[in-house]
């Protein structure tokens, strides 16, 4: 029987950081207002890598259960 995954921890985790993101774009110091655009493209190419990477692996998988079927037959 297959599962829906849970991801209530995961969006809980993105909505605080992003709340905590939000308050930094109106603190007083200009480095730290500065430095949220730079975390949000940071965490944005980290999920398109972890995705990517994801990609790949299901990728490979498909190959290998094909290559485990050839060997066996």
């Amino acid at each position: 029987m297959f599962f829906q995954e849970d991801n209530t921890y995961k969006d809980i985790r993105e909505k605080s950081l992003d709340q905590w993101l939000e308050d930094m774009e109106k603190h007083e110091d200009v480095a730290v207002r500065g430095g949220v655009p730079l975390v949000r493209d940071y965490i944005r190419t980290l999920k398109e890598e972890n995705k990517r990477l994801a990609d790949e692996n299901q990728l490979k998988n498909s190959y290998l259960k094909k290559l485990s079927k050839r060997a066996n037959q």
